[in-house]
């Protein structure tokens, strides 16, 4: 019931906001020259700084052992940076060590950021989060749920604007279970095409079987790069212009975006072994700006970001969202038997929200309760912790270690985290 409650007064609230009509990005904006990084000691900020010396020592063994040709880690506490360094070289056969000015490619932490243009839409009473899909994309009427013996059947459940943001669209990645007979399927309806823009990409998904009913399972999917679709259509523009006009460019993040000027090459960080079509080239514009994965960005750009959630969705006076729309974005939208349905869940102790995974009980995670955060595929991972006033940006370029270092992250960060 409490729960409940408290969805009801959110929604309450954010109706509200909506029908006042009051802009939801502010008309100035952050000062991109100035740096996110504000320094401050370790110590005062509630660090043991010997602890913290575990994760760059550990971080330095790694790239003298080969195991990683380099890595950046950020950690800081109310507002302030405890710990920031790069270690190794930004790729193979350079020189240059990895600061908070490398540019990376950040995959899925581009769904928190297109999420939040979403909502940003929502504030402008331009997108109703549960809307049927279909309303913006109308192909997504007459959908299709997969069977165990090859067939489908007609959904019984509509698809809804926040299942795409949570996803609970019944919607798939086929790379996490590649030999499943659905993801086969999927793969040959044209999954993995780059060369449709995102209105295109989104009729193409439309026509492939859903897994679950929407709404009764989480599985990480292409659901994100469907709301880019359903974004632009809303919003009026492509997904590129809403994400610099209602995001980046608020905010001064400068070096983010779906692709990056051959200007800025000798920023660009590399993996040890490169993956085709997982590892693209920053500098040729996308034809399908994917919002599930197309950014690429730098960690002071991307602290520019974490810091305007930790600011209940304003940053150094620039306001992107109201906090009551921040926090309905926080409200946890599985529950145990949504979570126990899907596959590839964040893990015990977690929930997901619309573009984020929560931590709802910190006695089986290292964050605290109320952390959001995501990670891309590569091994970049942020998260916001607002019960412990801490924060972290880490970023690496190596698919096959993400996992590993998101423990070893929190193990480094909460050891050290001594008052």
């Amino acid at each position: 019931m409490a729960g409940l409650l408290k969805a009801g007064l959110l929604a309450g609230a954010l109706a509200a906001a909506v029908a006042a009509g009051s802009p939801a990005v502010a008309a100035k904006a952050v000062d991109a020259k100035a740096s996110s990084l504000v320094m401050g000691d370790a110590a005062a900020l509630g660090f043991d700084p010997a602890k913290l010396d575990v994760a760059r020592q550990a971080l330095k063994a790694d790239v003298a052992s080969g195991k990683i040709a380099g890595a950046y880690l950020l950690v800081g506490r109310k507002g302030k940076v405890a710990f920031q360094e790069g270690f190794g070289v930004q790729g193979p056969g350079q020189t240059k060590t990895p600061d908070a000015e490398t540019i990376w490619r950040i995959f899925s932490m581009t769904k928190p950021i297109v999420s939040v243009v979403a909502m940003t839409l929502v504030e402008e009473g331009k997108l109703d989060i549960d809307a049927p899909v279909s309303k913006y994309l109308p192909e997504y009427k007459d959908l299709k749920v997969w069977q165990a013996d090859g067939t489908s059947v007609p959904a019984t459940r509509p698809m809804l604007v926040r299942h795409l943001m949570s996803h609970t669209s019944g919607l798939i990645y086929g790379f996490i279970q590649p030999n499943a007979p659905i993801a086969k399927a999927w793969a040959a309806g044209g999954e993995n095409r780059n060369d449709v823009n995102n209105r295109e990409y989104a009729r193409l998904i439309a026509a492939l079987p859903l897994k679950a009913e929407p709404g009764t399972a989480w599985n990480y999917s292409r659901s994100t790069d469907v709301l880019g679709a359903v974004v632009e259509v809303a919003g009026g523009k492509p997904l590129d212009a809403l994400v610099r006009e209602r995001v980046t460019g608020p905010l001064g993040m400068t070096d983010t975006g779906f692709f990056q000027p051959a200007s800025k090459a000798a920023r660009f960080a590399e993996p040890k072994t490169a993956v085709p079509f997982m590892y693209y080239d920053y500098t040729k514009p996308p034809v399908m700006q994917s919002a599930g994965g197309g950014l690429s960005s730098t960690a002071e750009d991307y602290l520019r970001f974490a810091l305007m959630l930790a600011g209940d969705g304003e940053y150094k006076g620039v306001r992107i969202l109201k906090k009551e729309t921040l926090m309905r974005m926080r409200q946890d939208e599985t529950t145990p038997e949504i979570r126990r349905a899907g596959v590839f869940f964040p893990g015990p102790g977690m929930g997901f929200g619309l573009g984020f995974s929560l931590v709802n009980d910190d006695k089986l995670q290292r964050p605290g309760n109320g952390t959001f955060s995501w990670w891309g595929i590569a091994g970049t991972e942020f998260w916001v912790d607002p019960k412990n006033e801490t924060f972290m940006i880490f970023m690496i370029q190596a698919r096959e270690l993400a996992q590993e270092y998101q423990r070893k992250n929190r193990a480094w960060i909460y050891d050290a985290l001594v008052k």
